[in-house]
């Protein structure tokens, strides 16, 4: 009986001490999506109507590889220029950590945009757009596919100009647009 007792006491130790306590973009997301200051949004696959049937070879590749975003904003508002700070030098050390590769940044400091991926070139599982601007706050939207690369993006932003949007998924983002 002690043995079994000490087998369970060893395997539990194993279980707590092999979870990952390092912080990353998705939880923070997960954190972060019900506090003040912030909105976020799920959106599917499924705000993508379009006709399939006019969609060139690559479009329809793009399109398959896509799955879901992920969105989270923090609405800067002049009360909350100093959690504003706080928060978006969280997300740059996250997406600075190892897992993150960036692709592309624009600008600095205080107005900047950078675009990363996690994954190989070849086989990217997700994008994230981060882009921030003193006074309005900051935005995170992560893409989240099988087999993406920096060609899907480019079609599939092609895709979305001919596309009729789900506006049903987006009235969170409105929403907070028309504030």
């Amino acid at each position: 009986m002690k043995s079994i007792v000490y087998a369970i006491g060893i395997l539990l130790s194993l279980v707590l001490f092999s979870c990952n306590s390092e912080p990353t973009l998705q939880k923070y997301f997960v954190e972060h999506s019900e506090k003040k200051d912030f909105v976020a949004l799920d959106v599917s696959s499924g705000v993508i109507n379009v006709d399939k049937t006019k969609l060139s070879a690559e479009q329809k590749t793009a399109l398959e590889s896509f799955d879901k975003m992920n969105i989270l904003i923090f609405k800067e508002d002049g009360k909350n220029a100093s959690q504003y700070e706080k928060e978006s030098k969280e997300v740059a050390k996250l997406l600075k950590s190892k897992d993150y590769s960036e692709l592309i940044k624009i600008g600095s400091g205080s107005d900047m945009a950078s675009i990363s991926f996690v994954g190989n070139e070849d086989d990217i599982d997700e994008f994230v757009l981060f882009a921030k601007k003193k006074d309005n706050g900051f935005g995170i939207v992560r893409i989240l596919g099988n087999d993406m690369n920096p060609n899907n993006i480019i079609n599939m932003i092609s895709v979305l100009k001919d596309s009729q949007l789900n506006m049903e998924q987006l009235k969170p983002l409105q929403d907070l647009i028309k504030k």
